[in-house]
């Protein structure tokens, strides 16, 4: 891939601060919306995905990613729907891993990580992120609907043995996985693996059942102090987690959407499988990248930027695996 000229680039060096001194250096690249599970807080048990005619190509996508890595971006993580089953999925991977970003990431259901992870240590993508929202095969199989607990398992334990730097992102709902708080904190302290407890959000399917199934990071915490120390760590500013150290060994964090949003800080920008920049997961439109000439690029950023919200919006009737979590 061609670099941008440094003139250009020197030009621009302020593209991506918004008109509240964020700098935007991070991004969120959904590849489809098409899953393999479907997640009772993600997305109806019928969905309708869109075909794969309407994305754009690994080509474009890639020559988008170039172009906002010169103007800032620094860190890009892939996301879906499920990633890995899109079918270009490690010429994308490839591709993002030879631009000049700090960091790739992946965050997947793990279901079909296996087969990939040599591929993985070859292309240096090391940080993954794991959706795990039960440890018991029937409830797994519950909160999915149609998820392979075994090779989900498997495939994690195998990613942490080799060394990927693996987060396990649970889901909270009350009533299905919340009595499974400490089996998670276990499974940190034997596996040497930080799991990241999530608040339930108003975004799609849970816009209308957000008060049935939430929980807390408070009522978690709280639970957690009960038992056991715990010392919070330092995080950055932009940071979407709160992170803790437990005196059983285990390392937890809370990303609290919902009961302490992250807005004032966020450093992140989103792309959709066709192209489209959104400014916030809440936002439900955002302009089409695909063709644009890199000189347009600043202006459609600036004006995209603008629109990053600077306290939390109460809701999107967009579905999770159409924003790209």
């Amino acid at each position: 891939m061609n670099c941008l000229a440094p003139e250009f680039l020197h030009k621009q060096k302020n593209a991506l601060v918004d008109p509240h001194g964020r700098y935007i250096t991070k991004l969120r690249l959904s590849l489809l919306d098409a899953c393999n599970m479907r997640c009772l807080y993600c997305m109806p048990e019928n969905p309708t995905f869109n075909h794969a005619s309407t994305f754009a190509s690994a080509e474009e996508l890639l020559a988008i990613a170039k172009n906002l890595c010169w103007l800032g971006i620094k860190e890009v993580r892939i996301t879906g729907g499920e990633p890995l089953i899109r079918k270009e999925f490690r010429q994308i991977a490839q591709g993002l891993c030879q631009l000049p970003f700090e960091k790739v990431a992946l965050t997947t259901n793990a279901a079909y990580l296996k087969e990939h992870l040599d591929f993985f240590e070859e292309i240096g993508l090391s940080h993954i992120n794991i959706s795990l929202d039960s440890l018991n095969p029937a409830n797994f199989k519950k909160m999915t609907r149609s998820g392979n607990f075994e090779a989900t398992l498997k495939a994690t334990t195998e990613a942490i043995e080799r060394g990927f730097k693996v987060k396990i992102n649970t889901v909270v709902m009350r009533g299905m996985n919340d009595h499974e708080l400490f089996d998670f904190i276990n499974f940190s302290q034997s596996h040497a693996v930080e799991v990241r407890f999530l608040e339930l959000m108003k975004v799609g399917v849970m816009a209308d059942r957000f008060d049935e199934y939430f929980v807390s990071t408070d009522e978690l915490l709280q639970k957690i102090c009960e038992r056991m120390g715990v010392v919070e760590i330092p995080v950055s500013k932009d940071s979407t987690s709160l992170r803790f150290q437990l005196d059983n060994g285990a390392k937890i964090g809370f990303i609290a959407s919902e009961s302490k949003p992250f807005c004032g800080g966020c450093s992140r920008l989103r792309l959709g499988p066709k192209g489209e920049l959104r400014p916030c997961l809440f936002a439900e439109t955002g302009p089409s990248l695909r063709g644009v000439a890199v000189e347009q690029y600043p202006e459609i950023l600036k004006g995209t930027i603008a629109l990053k919200p600077i306290t939390r919006p109460h809701s999107t009737g967009d579905g999770m695996f159409q924003i790209g979590g």
